[in-house]
């Protein structure tokens, strides 16, 4: 009998310390849904964005991407990818902001970085506002590539010129 009241007592124990921990981790993951409005960005390549990923300005979670789409229609911005993001109210972003895909950590967690620019002028906030400067994720396998063979020089060869060296003949 002692040890059964024990064990439900331990186990309400178990229970209420893991309810603590899921608080504290909701609260603490910045899960909050940003409402705000709507802009959008056009990227050659999004490697590793999915659809509500944080959008971040410093570092700060300002909003979300709402919608990735492919365009296929012809012209200039066939096969780009339209990215569409909801941004805090508050934050107002000026035209000159470049957007790119950022990773966290060398695992490869992913979110939209904007880099606020200079410019007086502001994005429009009523839907249409658009960021003309963006900059597809950098890739790991193609740096590492990079690193491997894009700076294979023969270093143990001498130098060589397109024009014989002229020598002086030594007058006695």
């Amino acid at each position: 009998m002692g040890r059964s009241v024990f064990e439900t007592i331990l186990g309400a124990v178990v229970l209420a310390v893991a309810g603590l921990f899921l608080v504290f981790a909701y609260n603490s993951s910045d899960l909050k849904v940003v409402k705000g409005y709507e802009i959008s960005a056009n990227f050659p390549m999004v490697d590793g964005l999915k659809e509500g990923i944080d959008v971040k300005v410093n570092g700060v979670k300002v909003g979300s991407v709402t919608g990735m789409n492919l365009i296929t229609t012809p012209g200039a911005n066939q096969f780009l990818v339209h990215v569409t993001m909801m941004v805090d109210p508050s934050i107002k972003l000026p035209t000159d902001t470049m957007a790119l895909v950022s990773t966290e950590s060398l695992l490869g967690g992913k979110y939209m970085s904007l880099e606020p620019g200079v410019d007086d002028d502001i994005i429009k906030t009523d839907g249409t506002g658009r960021i003309t400067r963006t900059q597809a994720p950098m890739r790991l396998d193609d740096l590492i590539g990079q690193m491997i063979y894009g700076n294979k020089r023969d270093t143990s060869a001498p130098a060589t010129s397109a024009a014989p060296a002229k020598t002086e003949a030594a007058h006695p």
